[in-house]
């Protein structure tokens, strides 16, 4: 073989090897998509993949009859009829919200996702619609007011991949954790005297509290107060800039107030309806 080709043959295999180790191949570079499909290519499909939890109620569970239900599957519903297209709910858990994007298994999430910096460089939020801290509940016998006297011998209940994890292991890193990657796990390890108490979104904490007796919400706002917001793949400007406006052109009608009313007031009331809510995407 001449040298000529020898080399044309080696610069060609390497440009290949690069390609690849970018975790890009040249044709996903033709196609301008990364591992998630464009608007256009889910309105061609007839079909959006939305990510939702199962087991979180009154925001994103399963009923009796096995359909599903709560806020984010309201607003979900919405997305879907507005865009044209059937929504195929796809069940996930905290720990998977980004994995899911990342690896195409859906087009958005809509699973109480907290805004933050960190996810932000994995995902891309689009407007938020709903605010949201994390809280503390415990049993009436033993309200924990405060994680600053904490006891050394108790451990603390929390989901894998929340906001909650991340907030006790860099503020309160000697409190021993037990993780679960359930929300029905951690509820049962909560009941079954597991730990002495459970940390989470101030909403969820709240609504078991307000759901099950013999237990007390203590801290009701711990640590800051942040935004609730739907997540798509990073780099997909088509679908992020479509929910953007779709949530702007909601709010102009009190979509997210008509949510709160039909699925969250039967557990919260209208206590906390403003509090909660976000419209149009525009944080007080």
């Amino acid at each position: 073989m001449k040298l000529k080709t020898i080399v044309k043959t080696f610069a060609t295999t390497l440009l290949a090897v690069s390609l690849t180790a970018c975790g890009q191949s040249t044709q996903t570079a033709k196609s301008g998509t990364d591992g998630y499909r464009t608007l256009d290519e889910i309105k061609e499909s007839g079909t959006i993949n939305i990510g939702v939890f199962s087991d979180k109620n009154p925001f994103g569970y399963v009923d009796e009859n096995g359909t599903y239900q709560g806020y984010d599957v309201y607003f979900a519903r919405q997305i879907g009829e507005d865009l044209g297209v059937e929504v195929n709910f796809v069940s996930t858990e905290a720990a998977n919200r980004i994995e899911y994007l990342q690896t195409g298994k859906v087009d958005v999430i809509l699973a109480n996702f907290t805004v933050t910096t960190d996810r932000a460089k994995e995902v891309d939020f689009a407007k938020p619609y709903m605010n949201v801290s994390l809280g503390v509940v415990s049993p009436d016998d033993k309200v924990i007011t405060s994680l600053d006297d904490w006891n050394s011998e108790d451990e603390m209940i929390v989901i894998s991949g929340t906001t909650a994890e991340t907030y006790l292991m860099e503020n309160y890193p000697d409190i021993k954790l037990q993780k679960y990657d359930s929300y029905a796990n951690a509820k049962n390890a909560l009941e079954n005297g597991n730990a002495a108490a459970w940390t989470n979104d101030n909403t969820e904490v709240i609504a078991y509290a307000l759901q099950n007796e013999g237990y007390t919400v203590g801290i009701p706002t711990l640590g800051s107060n942040d935004t609730i917001a739907p997540a798509v793949t990073k780099g997909n400007e088509t679908l992020l800039n479509w929910i953007n406006d779709e949530i702007v052109k909601l709010g102009e009608r009190s979509f997210f107030h008509e949510a709160y009313e039909a699925t969250l007031a039967d557990t919260y009331g209208t206590e906390y309806e403003e509090s909660l809510v976000v419209e149009g995407g525009k944080t007080k």
